[in-house]
């Protein structure tokens, strides 16, 4: 069902973040050289850079293309979670997460005065894999009080934080698990960006594997690109248990195909030198491999 496409739209924040090496840190000839062959101007990375810096994710030091960012600590946690998420997808997909059943709510009331606190946590809730139940009513089906309770903190609103659990959910005459999913999360739309993501990877796939080889400009462009659509395909997938999904489910074969592009890239592109991208997500699959007995 997937379209195999070369193009893949990048914003440049997840360029930047992309190319964050093991010390943390971003060569500017490695950014701009990447940005100008995505179609980015040198003039919309000077601009990203410079809201990165002003917004504290980051340091600078020196000019021009031989500047260097370095990834500030509160880059580094915000981007931890997201590798949280994919390594609990691989698992997932390895049948190593199986569900129990168990529906986790969160629930909060913050008053207009407290706008900006309960705007995020909302959108914070959605982040995680949340559906709307109503109100200030949430649902997930995986265990994510952890990630919820340190939001609340941050926001300043714990104290008007309420979390619980049930087996028992009905929404109007719903109470069937996977009928509930197909109500409260959008599952078509969802499926449609792990097609897509099955499109880009493919050819890329391809690509990494002909014995011809690929220069590094090109490896850096391929890993930019798939960390720019896994991104987009990840980001509103809830993450539901594999029991309450259409099957077969094409983000299990999206990431499968992510997988092996990422298992290449590290093959192919070997050292220090390399971004943190590539060990992550390399050991991130080497991982859900070994689990599953592959």
């Amino acid at each position: 069902m997937s379209v195999e496409t070369d193009h893949v739209e990048v914003p440049t924040r997840v360029l930047v973040h992309a190319l964050i090496r093991e010390d943390g840190t971003v060569r500017a000839d490695e950014l701009y050289t990447v940005a100008n062959t995505l179609g980015m101007s040198d003039q919309q990375v000077r601009l990203c850079v410079k809201r990165l810096v002003a917004e504290g994710r980051f340091t600078h030091r020196g000019r021009g293309r031989r500047a260097e960012l370095h990834a500030t600590e509160d880059t580094t946690l915000a981007l931890a979670p997201n590798a949280d998420f994919l390594r609990y997808a691989f698992q997932q997909d390895g049948g190593l997460a199986p569900w129990d059943g168990v529906w986790h709510l969160a629930a909060f009331a913050l008053p207009e005065s407290a706008r900006t606190a309960r705007d995020a946590l909302r959108e914070t809730l959605v982040h995680l894999g949340g559906a709307q139940l109503q109100g200030g009513l949430y649902v997930c089906a995986n265990a994510w009080e952890p990630y919820v309770e340190e939001a609340a903190h941050r926001l300043g609103a714990h104290g008007a934080l309420t979390l619980l659990t049930t087996t028992d959910l009905r929404k109007g005459d719903a109470r069937e698990a996977a009928e509930l999913a197909r109500l409260l999360w959008p599952l078509q739309e969802i499926a449609e960006r792990y097609h897509r993501l099955s499109g880009i990877a493919r050819p890329r796939l391809a690509r990494l594997t002909d014995p011809a080889g690929l220069p590094p400009g090109a490896l850096l462009t391929i890993a930019v690109e798939l960390a720019a659509e896994l991104t987009r395909a990840m980001e509103p997938d809830p993450l539901l248990p594999p029991q309450l999904l259409p099957q077969p489910w094409p983000g299990t074969h999206a990431r499968e195909l992510v997988a092996r592009c990422w298992a290449a890239l590290h093959e192919r592109e070997p050292g220090e030198a390399r971004p943190a991208l590539f060990r992550l997500y390399a050991d991130i699959t080497r991982e859900a491999a070994h689990r599953a007995g592959r």
